[in-house]
C-alpha cells in the first residue's frame, strides 16, 4: 500500500493508525471533525470533504464512532432505552461509515489491490452476545456490520481487487472505555494501531465482506 485515507484521524485509534501508517512509509491523508469539520452524520459534509480528494487511495479506513454520545451511557437494561440516544448511535456508528463508503468508493483503484475498512466492535456480534445490555451501541454496530457486508458484495462486482471489511480492534485504552473495561484486557492505541496495520497488509479480496478481530480471527455475525 502507498496511499491511505483515514477518516476520524484525530481520534484515539485514528491518530495512532495515522502515525503507524506514516512510520510504515505510506502517504496519509487524514480527515476529522475536530480538525477539518468533517461530520460523517451529514451527507453534505461527507460529499464536500471526500469530493475534494482525488486519490487513488489503496487504503480507506473509517475510524469514527463513539460509545457515549451527549452523555448517554450504554444501557444496562431495556428500561434505560431512550429513542434519541439510540438514533444518535445509529447516526454516528452506522449511517456515518455507510456514507463514507458511499462517497469514498470512487477514490479506490479498480484494477489494483485495495482495502476499505470500517471500525466495528465485537459487541456488535449477535452470535457472540451472551450477556445482554448495551442495546443502542450493540445494534448500531450490528447494523454497520451488515452495511459493510452488503457494500462489499456490490463493490466486488466492479472492484475485484478490493477487500471491504469490518474490524474489531480489541478494547483500546481511551477515556471512554476506562469506565467500561472492567476486567477485560485492554491495549494502548499504539498497539491497537500496529495490529490493525498488520491486518491491512494481510487482507485480500477473499476476505471482503468479513468481520475480523485484531488477530485476524473471523467473528461470528
Amino acid at each position: 500500500m502507498k496511499n491511505a485515507l483515514v477518516i476520524g484521524a484525530s481520534g484515539g485509534i485514528g491518530s495512532a493508525v495515522v502515525a503507524e501508517l506514516v512510520k510504515r512509509g505510506l502517504q496519509v491523508t487524514g480527515l476529522s471533525r475536530s480538525e477539518d469539520g468533517l461530520d460523517v452524520t451529514d451527507e453534505a459534509s461527507v460529499e464536500k470533504h471526500l469530493g475534494a480528494l482525488e486519490g487513488p487511495f489503496d487504503l480507506v479506513f473509517c475510524a469514527t464512532g463513539a460509545l457515549e454520545i451527549d452523555g448517554a451511557m450504554p444501557e444496562k437494561t431495556i428500561r434505560d432505552l431512550d429513542p434519541k440516544a439510540m438514533m444518535d448511535q445509529f447516526r454516528l456508528n452506522a449511517a456515518g461509515p455507510a456514507l463514507v463508503l458511499k462517497h469514498a468508493i470512487r477514490l479506490v483503484p479498480r484494477r489494483e489491490s485495495a482495502v476499505m475498512a470500517v471500525l466495528s466492535a465485537r459487541v456488535g456480534s449477535i452470535g457472540d452476545n451472551g450477556i445482554g445490555g448495551w442495546y443502542s451501541y450493540r445494534t448500531a454496530k450490528a447494523a454497520v456490520n451488515q452495511l459493510v457486508h452488503t457494500a462489499a458484495i456490490e463493490f466486488g462486482r466492479s472492484y475485484r481487487h478490493l477487500s471491504c471489511v469490518a474490524l474489531h480492534p480489541g478494547t483500546v485504552e481511551t477515556p471512554f472505555t476506562e469506565k467500561y473495561a472492567d476486567k477485560h484486557p485492554t491495549v494502548t492505541a499504539e498497539k491497537a494501531a500496529k495490529r490493525l496495520c498488520d491486518l491491512f497488509e494481510q487482507l485480500t479480496p477473499e476476505h471482503t465482506g468479513g468481520f475480523y478481530d485484531y488477530a485476524f480471527e473471523e467473528i461470528v455475525w
